[in-house]
């Protein structure tokens, strides 16, 4: 029974999934699903903030909520993680491949191969693996006669916009936008819908923290319409509205969540 007080974002009973959960866009994602009442599992490499995420997430109000160590880069880990979600939870309902990390070249002439495949074996190929699970395991539930589910992808602005130094990184991005369409096509018959989620320049603790943060801050608050940066309670929204079944007519689409940033001319 849908709760009222939640309405048309209740995500009562639903199973939630992120990875790269426990900090940062991630985290404020399984936070907006917590609060509309999800139960949510999150996987991230470092272990040692497994445990105030969960606090946070429990906090926010997920009846259940599990960390699982992961490193998304490794196929057999990604597969074994998610079967072991499943058996835990009974089911997932929501995906959102969000583990990646970025870097900067100083060009692309002199960007190495190393810190290519570097990037590429989380941000894409981590992802990939990710949402393979993801899509194998909605596909099994509809052809039960359980269709249905979301699968979201973590993208980012640098599929818009050129960035020196950073080909390989927004590469992966831009790649995986084109795998959401093909996603999208595929499963509709599922009953499945697969978008992304753009944010902008978003800040985490470590960001405010950080001495240097602050003259960034203030650029990218001043070529932003709305005048200031992003905060992960901004997630939180679109994040139970992908989930939910608000955003049940919405696949194969890209949801910008930068405060006007890709519209404003510099």
């Amino acid at each position: 029974m849908t709760d009222q007080r939640r309405g048309l974002f209740d995500l009562t009973g639903r199973v939630v999934l992120a990875t790269g959960g426990n900090s940062g866009i991630g985290l404020g994602f399984l936070t907006g699903c917590a609060r509309q009442g999800a139960d949510v599992v999150v996987w991230d490499k470092e272990a040692s903030r497994h445990e105030a995420a969960i606090a946070t997430l429990r906090q926010a109000g997920a009846a259940r909520a599990i960390a699982l160590t992961v490193d998304v880069s490794d196929e057999a880990a990604v597969i074994e993680a998610f079967a072991a979600s499943v058996r835990e939870m009974g089911r997932v309902d929501c995906v959102l491949a969000n583990a990646g990390f970025n870097s900067r070249a100083p060009s692309f002439p002199d960007m190495t191969s190393e810190v290519y495949h570097r990037l590429l074996a989380v941000n894409l190929h981590g992802a990939f693996y990710t949402l393979r699970e993801a899509a194998r395991h909605m596909r099994e539930r509809a052809q039960r006669r359980d269709p249905g589910g979301s699968i979201v992808v973590t993208g980012s602005l640098s599929i818009f916009h050129g960035l020196q130094g950073m080909e390989h990184y927004a590469g992966a991005k831009g790649a995986l936008a084109a795998m959401v369409k093909g996603m999208a096509v595929e499963l509709g018959q599922y009953g499945v819908r697969v978008n992304m989620l753009a944010p902008g320049f978003i800040l985490t603790g470590m960001t405010g923290d950080s001495p240097e943060a602050k003259p960034v801050i203030e650029r990218m608050s001043a070529i932003t319409p709305l005048g200031r940066p992003g905060n992960l309670g901004d997630i939180e929204g679109p994040a139970a509205y992908l989930a939910s079944e608000a955003s049940r007519f919405q696949t194969g689409d890209i949801l910008v969540i930068d405060g006007g940033r890709r519209i404003k001319s510099l």
